[in-house]
């Protein structure tokens, strides 16, 4: 039976705040392509070290609760999760059935790791 206790459930939160920061740096730049590629960089990175305060203690905390591999597939599913809402409301695209049938095939791989 999952844990679904505060403690149990705070890293859970602190992974979806920390794939916000990641996906933010990792993919919000592709609507400033006339920026040069130095700023950007250094932009995602000022921005990922704000993933990094989150993840860091999300994974400390959380390995209390989750092993290591439940902890890594747990964040896999949010990263799914995170990218779809930003893709389709910040990069304005559009996902195909086929884009919903692999993260679907993914998400119950993850299933299988978390519940094992």
């Amino acid at each position: 039976m999952p844990n679904f206790s505060l403690p149990a459930l705070l890293p859970i939160g602190l992974l979806i705040c920390s794939n916000l920061f990641m996906t933010i740096a990792w993919y919000g730049h592709l609507k400033f392509t006339d920026r040069p590629l130095w700023v950007v960089i250094l932009v995602s990175w000022f921005i990922a070290f704000f993933e990094y305060c989150l993840a860091v203690p999300a994974n400390r905390w959380g390995s209390q609760f989750y092993s290591p591999a439940e902890l890594k597939t747990i964040q896999e599913v949010i990263t799914f999760a995170v990218f779809i809402g930003f893709a389709i409301f910040y990069l304005g695209e559009r996902l195909t059935l086929q884009h919903f049938v692999g993260f679907a095939i993914i998400i119950v791989g993850a299933a299988v790791v978390v519940r094992a």
